[in-house]
């Protein structure tokens, strides 16, 4: 059998260490999701649907556009938080440690996918949200399309642990697959209206912003697999998915509040 590519060092000093990181993690990710929860206004957003219905006078199908809900936005952005740190605190328990370990050294961090397979999916859903789209049924594609996204990179370490050279195909599909949720948020950005008409500032900084923070994810990938620099040892990546994660969720999670939920 040949042997996986992403062999971690774990010496015994780094075990402490990185538990440490993930417990402090947590409580940042949990501080910013308390102060997000109990300083946010009651913003919401509709949730809507569009189911047609059979119109006699001109007997054709012709959608219904209805509320379904309101959405309130602050416990959404403390949510995806909320998510991180509680993933940080488990993978640091006894037992799950071990398991979060033996992992790491065959280069493989299933915790991370389950993790980002939730919060990076509600972060596409509030992105997608604030940029005008409200249908129902349109933001649960978006989000478990994003969730095939992730779990791409679970195959993508899963399926590289038994392979003489690195496979791509589950990197490009994932790629694809998050692709298109940007492509369509785009293209409600784009189509938001001209002038005072337009989408606020914050929300075209809100797309570009995360945007590139989501690719950045997809480069810290492929800088381990090609073990450029520091990335040869796994672990260096695996500490730049959670600073990339921290810093990700923050940027969303502050220039969401500072945009809608700040109290007036």
């Amino acid at each position: 059998m040949p042997k996986p590519k992403n062999n971690a060092q774990l010496p015994d000093g780094q075990h402490p260490k990185l538990r440490g990181f993930n417990i402090c993690m947590g409580v940042l990710h949990f501080a910013q999701a308390t102060a997000m929860y109990f300083l946010s206004n009651d913003f919401t957003l509709p949730v809507t649907s569009a189911f047609v219905e059979f119109d006699r006078t001109s007997q054709t199908l012709v959608p219904m556009v209805e509320s379904v809900f309101e959405f309130r936005l602050g416990p959404i952005v403390a949510l995806f938080l909320l998510l991180s740190a509680i993933a940080h605190w488990t993978i640091s328990l006894p037992g799950v440690y071990q398991w979060y370990l033996r992992n790491l050294g065959r280069g493989a961090n299933y915790a991370r996918w389950i993790e980002y397979s939730f919060s990076s999916s509600v972060m596409i859903v509030v992105v997608a949200m604030l940029t005008g789209m409200y249908d129902g049924i349109s933001l649960m594609l978006m989000f478990f399309l994003n969730a095939m996204m992730i779990l791409f990179g679970w195959m993508m370490e899963l399926h590289n642990q038994s392979t003489k050279q690195t496979n791509w195909t589950a990197y490009w599909f994932g790629i694809i697959a998050g692709a298109v949720p940007w492509v369509a948020i785009a293209l409600y950005l784009l189509n938001a209206g001209s002038g005072e008409a337009k989408a606020p500032s914050f929300v075209y900084w809100i797309f570009f912003s995360i945007f590139v923070f989501f690719n950045i994810f997809a480069v810290n990938m492929v800088l381990q697999y090609k073990k450029i620099g520091k990335w040869r040892d796994y672990l260096y990546g695996e500490k730049a998915y959670i600073v990339l994660s921290l810093v990700a969720k923050s940027l969303l999670a502050w220039q969401v509040w500072a945009g809608t939920l700040r109290p007036v």
